[in-house]
């Protein structure tokens, strides 16, 4: 197969067969959910074929010149199959927990094709190369996350799906204008013409607002705890494995691989990121609905993640990028388990549960294993990459930045144990019948929980990977 047919498919298979789904759905819900895992699975095939090619320093790459400075292009390199791969793979295990989620809700061929379409957009904003391409995508993502937000139509969820939407959609906005203030700048937006140019302030500071809107980094942060009245697997969807990262993703496209910006951001942006962990955190101690809380833990984990792509360094920036793999793997766990709950109790108070492990054995290991690994505990997956960002933030010589991140991870443990005493441990209420979720939802909270364990004891692999990634970027 060519670089131009690999690139297209791995695009435009999930995003024109999300729109096959209703039809499908038509005809057999079977089919529309084996479709689905299909469109979502060839994005993941297709970047594992082009992995080696991506890693060799041959990446895969096809481009056709436009009018006035624009490219229609595509290039698969490190960290573009690096995104690939992690989110259509959760995008996967996502549509596996929604055959059993939302099995008896209205509106499932609706909610598949969004899902659907969703992956699709990230594949194109982590493959493209035009900075005009990108915003597009970004705003074919932001439409799909409306829709689901909103999913079960009630007039609040509606409302809170609008603020969603209004927050990150605006700062879209904000960031094409620096967009076109790097066009106005050079002349052109072909990110692969653009690379190594220092663009001005303006256009860094308009950018970075669509990065922290999008990546639900404070001020910009309200909208993602609201969004916990989707479903339970759109919020793994939007909150860990895929829509946050977005954020984070383009952050290091933008400035650790392709433009150079003033000293003063890298001060600047962990300064933001520590503020935003920390504050979150304290949100997270506080708050009783269990998604609000996982929902402001990523806001802070979020935190960590910018802090070790924006401190500079090899270390702490091969840190950022083995956090986002980590952090989507147990996060989405998280949510997931926290579904099966929800499912279960008719609540999202945590005040409300209680000894729910002794019913719910597989789902309280599940969220007690990935939560071991979002907190950092050795030797889970987290710990790793939360070690290598903090101590690659005092190497960059920002040891009171990392003492920030330290005490954050200190809250991290506290809010996730309030959260699981609270939810498994103690008596069980008399007026709670919890059971286990259906088979396809208690397998995929397990094979997380069992992954999340398993990464880091196999570290060697991903964190290799990473490194190879940080090599080709150190290149440029």
């Amino acid at each position: 197969m060519t670089d131009t047919f690999l690139l297209l498919l791995t695009i435009f298979a999930p995003l024109s067969g999300a729109f096959l789904l209703p039809l499908a759905g038509r005809a057999s819900s079977r089919l529309r959910g084996a479709l689905a895992f299909i469109f979502v699975l060839i994005p993941f095939a297709l970047s594992a074929v082009m992995l080696p090619a991506a890693l060799s320093g041959n990446p895969p790459s096809m481009k056709t010149s436009l009018p006035f400075g624009l490219s229609f292009g595509f290039m698969a390199d490190g960290l573009a199959v690096f995104m690939a791969l992690v989110s259509s793979f959760l995008g996967m295990v996502i549509v596996i927990y929604s055959y059993g989620y939302i099995s008896h809700s209205e509106n499932q061929s609706e909610y598949y094709m969004f899902v659907v379409m969703f992956i699709g957009a990230m594949m194109g904003i982590t493959l493209t190369t035009d900075l005009i391409f990108l915003y597009i995508f970004w705003e074919i993502s932001a439409v799909c996350c409306w829709r689901l937000i909103g999913f079960f139509r009630e007039k609040e969820f509606v409302r809170r799906a609008d603020k969603a939407f209004l927050i990150t959609g605006g700062g879209a906005l904000l960031m094409l204008g620096g967009f076109l203030t790097v066009y106005q700048q050079y002349g052109t937006t072909d990110l692969t013409v653009l690379k190594g140019r220092e663009i001005s302030s303006v256009a860094v500071t308009l950018i970075l607002f669509g990065i922290l809107s999008k990546s639900a980094t404070l001020p910009f942060h309200s909208w993602i705890a609201d969004a916990g009245v989707a479903p339970s697997p759109v919020t793994a969807l939007l909150h860990a494995a895929v829509l946050v990262k977005i954020g984070v993703y383009v952050f290091t496209r933008l400035f650790a691989v392709n433009f150079s910006m003033a000293e003063i951001w890298h001060t600047a942006v962990p300064v933001i990121a520590a503020v935003s962990a920390l504050l979150s955190a304290g949100a997270a101690l506080r708050e009783n609905d269990i998604k609000r809380i996982i929902a402001y833990s990523t806001v802070s984990q979020i935190g960590f993640i910018l802090l070790g792509l924006s401190v500079g360094g090899e270390l702490a920036l091969a840190g950022g990028l083995l956090y986002i793999m980590m952090h989507a793997i147990s996060k989405a766990g998280l949510f997931l388990c926290a579904g099966i709950v929800e499912h279960s109790c008719h609540t999202k108070d945590i005040r409300e549960m209680g000894g729910l492990a002794k019913t719910m054995p597989f789902t309280a290991a599940a969220f007690f294993l990935c939560a071991f690994s979002v907190m950092g505990v050795p030797p889970f997956g987290g710990f790793f990459s939360k070690y290598m960002v903090v101590n690659g933030a005092v190497e960059a010589g920002s040891p009171w930045i990392a003492a920030v991140f330290l005490f954050a991870a200190v809250m991290t443990i506290l809010y996730l144990l309030r959260v699981f005493a609270k939810v498994f441990l103690g008596n069980p209420r008399k007026e709670l019948k919890p059971k286990e979720g259906s088979r396809v939802m208690v397998g995929s909270v397990v094979f997380l929980a069992a992954l999340s364990i398993i990464s880091g004891l196999v570290i060697y692999y991903p964190a290799e990977f990473v490194q190879q990634i940080v090599g080709q970027i150190m290149q440029k």
